[in-house]
């Protein structure tokens, strides 16, 4: 008889689903006979996290008829080490400017003198372009208001995030991985006990400058969020180095939901896998089970949050792909690093999660021409909306091209931007820093940083921040929450829909973007018409016409 595994070093976390209809307790019994022990349980999904031997019992549980299948909690095996943080094309899509050869021509935006915007937001065309400027007269948001950030973390002691950031809610459900299975740098040095970074904290950078396009605050301070005035809320499920393992976003979805948040935002893809498989012929016995897991396990989350009230924001991706018509994943398995290999995609069978999942609003990127951002997926699929994302290279042929200000401006934490070389210990912006972008705003007592990117990433939280402001100004009384609001996650939906900026296909359709310095295989052709196509979806986010139009479509 196979004995449970004791605590070995070489055992690994599993996410366990326990097959629909079945008792838990079944499920344990099979988790023992093959080898492995309960560490801890989600009831909201049925999901078991535990601790097994490395190999054999992913095959093993799954044969039990109460288990759905098992996926590592972290991707295991052997690969050539790579001496530094992990990145991924999202990541290098967000980070083109840096480094890159930029236009020296730059014009100057004028400096804001708006009311109610702040003394940075001058540089926010996004916010302009979502019309959250005027919106704001009518409808800032309402602390009551709860949009969770599922990212890498939030920086709650920015001071633009600060006034709005709830720290009791806030929780981390990732503990930092200082080095891969080659010892090679991944998360980097633990800075705190346990590895497990406090609520309020974020080493990546990207969370907080998701956090600071949703809802930064409108205090006369640096810049403002399209929903100024909502509470942000930290349900952090990715790993500094921008990894988004199953088990930590499964937890995060279903805390969100049990709090109460109104909105989710989702800036990221599950890893390893760009796109889950149900049955690939390319992944082994093993790659296939745990990708079945993984959708079954990421759909029973999303299934969770929407039934509770959660409007569900993701970002549509950077692949540059036609999401209805996938091409070949070469990117897949991106953890252990050198593990990927090239795996046909059959689209009726493969998913990018959590975007494709159900439920979930698919955001696809624009530039401050409202052309579709090179790097953004794009399909009437799954493409819902459009917001705006940034684009380097827009505006060619103009003094435009190739500006950081093409990108979206929004927080970053200083220790991030310690790190990465862009102040020094004093603050100051050092060169790197300026040809980035990066930005000081200061008063009496406090410096904010800021710094520009480009992304799906940063299309969504436009969407999230609107979502917001739809839920502030129609939603009601939360009798399961005291003291907060409360609109079924349909209802957003439909006034995002109906209040949306309509834009046509551009002419002609097919798009190429070979005169950007982009090869053939980012040209695009949008599918569709001026009430829904593939590169906007229903239209652009609107906060104006979401906050004084809404009501007609409720």
């Amino acid at each position: 008889m196979t004995q449970p595994a004791t605590a070995q070093p070489q055992d690994t976390d599993y996410t366990v689903l326990v097959e629909a209809g079945a008792s838990t307790q079944a499920a344990r019994a099979a988790v023992r006979a093959a080898g492995g022990r309960v560490t801890a349980e989600n009831d909201a999904v049925g999901t078991l996290t535990v601790k097994a031997p490395a190999t054999g019992f992913v095959q093993r549980v799954t044969a039990a008829d109460a288990v759905f299948g098992a996926a590592p909690v972290r991707p295991i095996g052997q690969a050539p080490g790579t001496g530094g943080r992990q990145t991924r094309e999202w990541h290098d899509v967000e980070n083109e400017h840096v480094g890159a050869a930029a236009n020296p021509k730059a014009p100057t935006a004028p400096r804001t003198t708006a009311a109610g915007l702040d003394p940075l937001d001058d540089a926010l065309w996004g916010l302009r372009l979502v019309r959250s400027d005027i919106a704001r007269v009518r409808q800032a948001g309402d602390r009551r208001v709860y949009v969770g950030v599922l990212d890498t973390g939030v920086d709650g002691t920015h001071p633009d995030i600060a006034p709005n950031f709830n720290r009791a809610l806030s929780r981390n459900f990732t503990i930092d991985i200082p080095n891969d299975t080659n010892g090679d740098e991944l998360d980097g040095p633990c800075e705190f006990r346990g590895c497990v970074d406090p609520a309020d904290h974020d080493d990546g950078g990207h969370g907080t400058h998701v956090a600071g396009t949703i809802g930064a605050a409108a205090n006369g301070f640096g810049v403002s969020g399209v929903a100024p005035n909502v509470s942000l809320v930290n349900i952090r499920g990715g790993q500094d180095s921008g990894f988004f393992f199953l088990q930590p976003v499964v937890d995060a979805l279903t805390y969100g939901a049990d709090i109460g948040l109104d909105v989710i935002n989702m800036s990221f893809f599950v890893d390893p896998w760009y796109m889950n498989c149900t049955a690939n012929p390319a992944d082994s016995p093993e790659a296939q089970i745990a990708q079945r897991t993984t959708i079954a396990a990421v759909q029973r989350a999303l299934n969770y949050a929407h039934g509770k009230g959660v409007t569900l924001i993701g970002a549509g991706g950077n692949n540059h792909e036609d999401q209805g018509n996938p091409r070949t994943d070469a990117a897949s398995p991106n953890y252990p690093p050198g593990a990927a290999y090239p795996r046909p995609i059959d689209n009726t069978t493969c998913l990018n999660l959590p975007t494709e999942g159900d439920h979930v609003i698919s955001i696809s990127a624009l530039g401050p021409s409202t052309g579709k951002a090179d790097y953004s997926n794009y399909g009437v699929e799954q493409t819902a909306l459009s917001a705006p994302g940034g684009y380097f290279r827009d505006g060619f042929g103009t003094d435009w091209y190739r500006t950081n200000e093409n990108q979206i401006r929004s927080a970053y934490p200083r220790n991030v931007a310690l790190a990465a070389g862009d102040i020094d210990a004093d603050g100051t912006i050092t060169a790197k820093g300026e040809a980035a972008g990066v930005a000081k705003y200061c008063d009496a007592t406090t410096c904010g940083f800021y710094r520009y990117s480009q992304g799906t990433s940063m299309a969504a939280p436009h969407a999230s921040g609107v979502a917001a402001l739809v839920v502030s100004q129609f939603g009601k009384r939360d009798r399961a929450h005291p003291g907060t609001l409360t609109m079924s996650p349909d209802q957003v939906e439909a006034v995002l829909y109906g209040t949306a900026i309509p834009r046509a296909c551009p002419e002609p359709r097919t798009v190429s973007y070979e005169n950007v310095g982009r090869s053939a295989e980012f040209t695009a052709t949008c599918v569709g018409d001026t009430a829904f196509n593939g590169f906007y979806g229903h239209g652009i986010v609107d906060a104006y016409g979401a906050v004084t139009r809404g009501g007609d479509f409720l």
